[in-house]
């Protein structure tokens, strides 16, 4: 089977791995550094088994900028380009993934086009009628940044948006690159696909969101934290899982999501989601007042990556909490070592931990790590299990 991916970022990387394993794959972006990457089989993002996989697994898998070479043979096109949220249109920017299709549709009518960017609920249906084509389908993606490829390898379900013999196929297609057997699959509508994917990060934030919310009243209130959530945990209804108080949910997915979803509510009777999306910004709002509270001289910010396995901080949480300390004019100095700028968001960036430990009155860190310890009566976190899971 001949397959193309149309955007080399954690999604698109990550199922042309698992798919070029046993078929012949194409990775197509517009940055030649990434493609350049791919083709010396090196991985542009931070992802260990994509790391180990590109340098010691045989895989047919080529990546170029080339859209006719790309997509003319393909029989099979995933795209997983980004749909980042537009809030002045209220909606996800999906310039891009339309873009893709139309690409595809010029250069080849009968391949079959999946849609694995997240999507508002009823965008491949509209893509359908505008270009008069059956062939578009879309598939949700369950992907945690830095275990992407784990987590296609160990998939927690398998969902596409439609029951055809493409559909089918292209399940098999993923299930043959896993290696977890026995994957629950899943054939449904396309809107009913999307809204899944909506409905499971949002439920994903709300959890984030309640804990936080526990701990702010926690900390306030003088109670143990970890206590609480050890005691409410144990119920098996709600488990011992995803429950680490942070400085707010971040990232690329759980942000724009749980915005769409609200967005698609603006015709629903509902409360829960809009308090989801509000929750948010009470977190970060308490937890810059608490380090202002305090009158630092230099507030230091200890990394802007949300995750430790992860290099990305797109709308990391963190980013919040800096522009509310800076706005009210005290100093930030941030120590993020993957970073080749001097500056971000205007502020300094100081690449030696030493002489940005020295500098800083208090050090404001999402998890704590052993590189702190040493200066601990100086950190500022609500990390509890010292882990994002």
């Amino acid at each position: 089977m001949n397959i193309t991916i149309a955007g080399i970022g954690f999604v698109g990387l990550s199922n042309a791995i698992l798919l070029a394993q046993h078929n012949n794959v194409i990775a197509i972006d517009l940055d030649k550094e990434k493609v350049d990457l791919v083709n010396k089989k090196k991985s542009p993002i931070d992802d260990i088994e994509i790391k180990e996989y590109l340098a010691n697994k045989k895989l047919n898998l080529i990546s170029t900028t080339d859209k006719d070479k790309a997509y003319i043979h393909a029989n099979y096109v995933l795209i997983a380009t980004p749909t980042n949220y537009d809030s002045v249109a209220n909606s996800f920017d999906l310039k891009s993934v339309e873009s893709v299709i139309q690409d595809v549709l010029k250069r080849n009518q009968d391949a079959i086009i999946v849609v694995k960017s997240t999507v508002p609920v009823g965008f491949t249906i509209k893509m359908q009628q505008k270009y008069q084509s059956k062939n578009i389908i879309f598939s949700p993606e369950f992907l945690r940044e830095g275990r992407a490829l784990y987590d296609n390898l160990y998939p927690s379900r398998i969902i596409v948006g439609e029951n055809s013999k493409k559909a089918h196929i292209f399940a098999k297609l993923l299930k043959e690159g896993a290696i977890k057997q026995d994957i629950p699959t899943l054939f449904m509508n396309n809107t009913e696909a999307e809204a899944i994917k909506l409905f499971a990060n949002t439920y994903l934030a709300m959890r984030v969101a309640f804990f936080n919310e526990l701990d702010t009243y926690a900390e306030i209130k003088g109670l143990d934290t970890k206590t609480l959530i050890e005691g409410i945990g144990l119920d098996p209804r709600i488990g011992l899982h995803y429950n680490n108080p942070s400085f707010g949910y971040g990232g690329y997915c759980l942000p724009k999501d749980t915005k769409q979803l609200l967005a698609n509510f603006s015709d629903i009777p509902s409360k829960l989601i809009k308090a989801i999306v509000d929750s948010n910004s009470v977190r970060k709002d308490h937890i810059a007042d608490t380090i202002i509270a305090n009158n630092p001289k230099v507030v230091g910010i200890y990394r802007l990556v949300m995750k430790s396995v992860s290099d990305n901080f797109r709308a990391s949480s963190i980013q919040g909490v800096i522009n509310r300390i800076s706005s009210l004019g005290t100093k930030v100095i941030i120590y993020e070592p993957i970073m080749n700028e001097t500056t971000f968001l205007g502020l300094p960036v100081e690449k030696d931990l030493k002489k940005f430990k020295d500098i800083c009155d208090i050090i404001v860190a999402n998890r704590l790590e052993e590189s702190l310890s040493d200066v601990s009566t100086k950190v500022y976190t609500r990390d509890v299990f010292g882990s994002d899971t």
